[in-house]
């Protein structure tokens, strides 16, 4: 993990560890061919590390609010 000002902690998954851990590397396709890549999902993880809330095929429009009103329903 990598330590920023931005007041959060980001991570970079080379290995494609995590991915696979979480299961969003999948066997994708498009215009007939198959090929291997991430699943766009979101967790929202507590700060013990616990998953708080998933969502899975994320479509990008509107996603963020969710996230946020989600956000704000857990910390009350």
């Amino acid at each position: 993990m990598i330590s920023t000002n931005l007041g959060i902690e980001l991570l970079a998954d080379t290995e494609k560890e995590m991915l696979a851990d979480y299961g969003v590397w999948q066997e994708k396709s498009m215009y007939g061919r198959t090929y291997m890549g991430v699943v766009r999902t979101t967790y929202l993880i507590d700060p013990n590390g616990v998953v708080a809330e998933a969502w899975t095929k994320v479509k990008a429009r509107g996603h963020a609010k969710a996230v946020f009103e989600r956000l704000k329903e857990i910390k009350g």
